[in-house]
């Protein structure tokens, strides 16, 4: 049986609480506080890294083949770690803390023409 455990980002305070809590001891948070704009509740995938990170929504994760990914609730399952065994994955940061891993990686999730727009709108010039 999987841990069901949850982690909550505060947004306004740019950290992590309640990391690793238990389903019961979530159910004690008041829900206008998980529930507004403030914070985001993310739940652990029940995997672990090939280094035995625990691995949440919002996680980025790397595949041995360096291709960057976020992991999302969809579909009834973790994607894309639902899929391979966590041994096949690295946790590289997270959405939070760690949004600027995504962009190194923008080329490859869209076309050419509108990745070689954003780049030069994010680094400022030409390729």
């Amino acid at each position: 049986m999987r841990d069901i455990k949850f982690r909550v980002w505060d947004n306004d305070e740019n950290n992590f609480w309640g990391e690793g809590r238990n389903l019961s001891m979530i159910s004690l948070v008041s829900d206008s506080v998980v529930n507004d704009d403030s914070t985001v509740l993310e739940q652990y995938t029940g995997l672990k890294d090939k280094n035995g990170v625990e691995i949440y929504e919002n996680d980025i994760v790397k595949t041995s083949g360096s291709n960057v990914y976020v992991v999302e609730f969809f579909d009834g399952k973790f994607n894309p770690v639902s899929d391979l065994e966590g041994s096949n994955w690295e946790f590289i940061g997270n959405i939070h803390q760690n949004s600027d891993l995504l962009v190194d990686d923008i080329e490859r999730m869209i076309p050419d023409d509108i990745g070689n727009d954003i780049h030069e709108f994010l680094h400022g010039g030409d390729k």
